[in-house]
């Protein structure tokens, strides 16, 4: 998997001016007319507020993304990238035909750092280095070795890598962690949703259907998934871990063939990310830690594009670090820093050989996990997620639903049809979604709703909601405070407290070192699962900082 997040990042406005001559170029014809950008080696939410950004931040050299209003208002995302003059280009085709003549002598590449070994060993083959004279001819040499310059070599090296191992005029855009998704909806501007300016329009475009049609095809086939008239609609994971939807031709697209790509982030988002962002509250978080360490089985639910799989993911680092987990997926999302974890993955074509969800969750049960997540319930899998939950094993997952009463519609409904009667083996049920708050679109989590028990006297499940969003104010309250079932009939319980009750004071001493943590700025998610390890070890005293009481 490529590690798009690590790539090296000028730290300095004035040397990254100084070593790219493309983006000192680019700034001093946009100074003239749009003002002096500020450069940002980071970005962080309360950029949201600010009207006319201006912003020019590294997604790794040579490589850089100007934010900023255009003339019509809009704000828009311009990928700042060296470009090949003429010259270079023809040197750079003749690079790529004499690497294909020689191509032969080297050793078939396993994975993509071998490959790029390769392929910078071969341009390193039929190039030479050299102050040639303009009237050489560089097609003079084609049988032996492409003389260039110094620049020249460097130029041709970083489009060589780009168009052969990274994905050519996307690139920008799939090395900036800022960007969660990117769409390109036919001949034109290619779009992305921002994690700080939101859905954008950026300088990214196709210009036909013959070159967006050879990108797809390229791309496809590169991810062993590839596109064609008799095969138009492809889902595929790229070599970072994204999905891509590919739509292809005109036929059945008709502005022009589309693909949209869900990028991959190999840092989660962290607890104290989603409470500073005001998703969850601190006091939210201390009750989904105590259910995640004690075994309670948890649906997070809402629309698309909502933050399930965000949030599950961060709910993940309360599990116990001793906990053997199996989590099940179609595509790989999870990131889990358990060290007895099973990732598994479906493998699904229409094929004999197919493996389903279905498959692995009866393999997953055999193993004897403490905790099984699953990525996402659509259909017959969760008949075997609710069998997991009544003999015991915990489970969290995502399920697509907007309220609970729809939730247990749809499950009890055609095709799944679970029994209501069974509905309340699963715990508690989060509801997520994308909201405006201040005119800006936010993801908060609506509602924490627990499932007590069916009643056959009614003929439906009791709930309890112990925690709702005021969406005036913007702000969770919690109102299970002394009549929460799940932590004084099922957590308390569990940890052997005398008096139930009890578990209260336990939940509030937890929101005090969330918000701890939020205080002494610990947003890392490896960093915060480090702290987390040592916690559920050796308690408060491993604390990298002291916890006042209130």
């Amino acid at each position: 998997m490529v590690d798009r997040q690590h790539f090296s990042k000028t730290q300095n406005f004035e040397e990254a001016l100084q070593k790219f001559s493309h983006l000192r170029e680019y700034v001093q014809k946009f100074s003239l007319e749009g003002g002096s950008p500020e450069f940002r080696v980071q970005l962080d939410r309360s950029l949201r507020s600010v009207e006319n950004p201006n912003i020019i931040y590294p997604v790794g050299d040579p490589l850089f993304t100007h934010i900023y209003k255009d003339k019509e208002g809009e704000v828009v995302a311009q990928s700042i990238m060296p470009e090949l003059s003429a010259e270079e280009e023809d040197l750079y085709e003749a690079v790529l035909d004499r690497i294909i003549e020689v191509a032969h002598t080297a050793e078939v590449p396993k994975t993509l750092d071998e490959l790029r070994d390769v392929l910078l060993s071969l341009y390193n083959e039929v190039t030479e280095v050299s102050n040639y004279k303009e009237k050489d001819s560089i097609f003079a040499s084609m049988k032996h070795k492409i003389k260039v310059t110094k620049a020249q070599f460097d130029m041709i090296q970083f489009h060589l890598i780009k168009d052969r191992l990274g994905y050519s005029k996307l690139e920008p855009l799939l090395r900036d962690m800022y960007i969660e998704d990117v769409s390109c909806v036919g001949v034109g501007h290619v779009f992305v949703v921002h994690k700080i300016f939101g859905p954008i329009k950026t300088s990214v475009k196709f210009s036909s259907d013959l070159e967006l049609n050879k990108y797809m095809v390229e791309s496809s086939e590169r991810v062993e998934r590839p596109v064609s008239d008799a095969n138009p609609v492809v889902d595929a994971i790229m070599p970072d871990g994204s999905r891509v939807n590919y739509i292809y031709s005109r036929k059945i697209s008709l502005n022009g063939s589309s693909f949209t790509i869900r990028k991959f982030n190999e840092s989660p988002i962290s607890v104290t990310n989603l409470v500073q962002w005001g998703t969850w509250s601190a006091e939210m978080a201390a009750y989904l830690w105590l259910c995640c360490e004690n075994g309670i089985s948890i649906f997070v639910c809402g629309e698309t594009a909502s933050g399930k799989t965000t949030t599950l993911n961060a709910m993940t680092a309360f599990i116990p670090f001793d906990n053997k987990v199996y989590s099940v997926e179609q595509t790989p999302e999870i990131t889990i820093p358990h060290p007895v974890w099973q990732h598994l993955v479906t493998r699904e074509s229409g094929q004999k050989t197919d493996v389903t969800m279905f498959t692995l969750l009866i393999a997953s049960l055999r193993s004897r996990p403490d905790y099984i997540i699953v990525g996402e319930i659509r259909g017959q899998e969760a008949n075997i997620t609710f069998q997991a939950m009544q003999t015991g094993h915990p489970v969290i997952s995502t399920f697509h639903a907007g309220s609970v009463h729809s939730m247990i519609q749809r499950l009890s409904g055609d095709p799944i049809n679970i029994p209501i009667a069974f509905m309340d083996n699963l715990n508690v049920v989060l509801i997520q979604s994308a909201v405006y708050v201040n005119g800006k679109m936010e993801r908060r989590v609506l509602s924490i709703t627990e499932l007590i028990r069916y009643s056959d006297e009614v003929g439906k499940v009791l709930t309890k909601e112990v925690f709702t969003w005021d969406t005036g104010h913007d702000k969770h309250m919690f109102r299970g405070l002394y009549n929460s079932h799940i932590l004084e009939n099922k957590i308390a319980q569990h940890i052997g407290l005398e008096d139930p009750r009890e578990i209260y004071d336990i939940m509030r001493r937890r929101t005090q070192i969330v918000q701890a943590f939020i205080d002494n700025k610990l947003y890392d998610y490896f960093e915060l699962v480090e702290i987390l390890k040592k916690f559920g070890r050796d308690g408060e005293r491993s604390l990298p900082f002291s916890v006042g009481y209130d």
